[in-house]
């Protein structure tokens, strides 16, 4: 069994994920794009759940580092 460091799996998540939000989002986008705030707030959701899981795992770490 190959060891992987938890840092890699970390980031094999974080791509995994982001690249899920926005394959998500790019299925949506044909019907989305003819309303300006459909476009709107599939944009900025995608956004904010990239951001949202590098957010989690910046507290996940604070906490386990006790600061």
């Amino acid at each position: 069994m190959v060891k992987v460091s938890p840092h890699a799996l970390k980031g094999v998540g974080y791509v995994t994920s982001t690249i899920s939000a926005i394959s998500l989002a790019a299925v949506s986008w044909k019907s989305a794009s003819q309303d300006t705030m459909l476009a709107v707030s599939l944009s900025g959701g995608t956004a904010l759940s990239i951001v949202g899981m590098c957010c989690r795992s910046y507290a996940i770490e604070k906490r386990q580092k006790g600061v």
